[in-house]
């Protein structure tokens, strides 16, 4: 009796999993048109070895359309990479168990702002496309990366330079954390 009735109570969830399968692979409807964005999507998705973003400008001048799509890709990258390093360090520091654990967390904090803010100049563009619409715009479609492990490596190499950090500092054990945080974005 016992079996039938866990049978039963599992038989809801087995459908709901069936049913998102088969969601997935219907057609759209007559009376809508799929709208394919130029440098997204799956290829442009962070992963385990790059964080990435994409966006789109749009503007009378191309220029332009090209600079506001760049630097909302880079907010977007910037803001990805900034809540997985607050994350990582979080992490990072409890399990070391650090003396001065407040203290090591602001100055964490502060070189996080730094080394962002001087990686982002080395981004690199993966994807970018140039339209004009109808009314005359320009717009520009544009996909960015940053590679995870040179994030790991300027962290380090800035940690390095800081004397209260260095004292409690393990390069080994902040990459691991690093990379399972990163294996978290699959």
């Amino acid at each position: 009796m016992n079996k039938y009735i866990i049978a039963l109570s599992i038989l809801p969830f087995l459908a709901a999993c069936s049913s998102s399968k088969k969601a997935a692979n219907q057609p759209i409807p007559a009376t809508e048109t799929e709208v394919v964005i130029p440098c997204s999507g799956p290829d442009f998705f962070t992963d385990k070895k790059y964080f990435r973003a994409n966006s789109i400008g749009e503007s009378l001048d191309q220029v332009v359309s090209k600079k506001k799509a760049l630097s909302n890709a880079r907010a977007d990258l910037a803001g990805s990479v900034k809540i997985l390093i607050e994350s990582v360090v979080d992490n990072y520091v409890k399990s070391s168990e650090l003396n001065n654990q407040e203290q090591v967390e602001e100055r964490f904090e502060g070189l996080n702002r730094e080394v962002i803010k001087e990686e982002l100049v080395g981004i690199k563009t993966i994807c970018e496309k140039l339209t004009k619409t109808s009314e005359g715009k320009y717009k520009t479609y544009i996909a960015i990366e940053l590679s995870a492990q040179k994030l790991v490596a300027k962290f380090n190499e800035r940690m390095m330079k800081d004397e209260l950090l260095k004292i409690d500092y393990d390069y080994e054990k902040f990459k691991e954390t690093f990379e399972k945080e990163m294996d978290l974005l699959k």
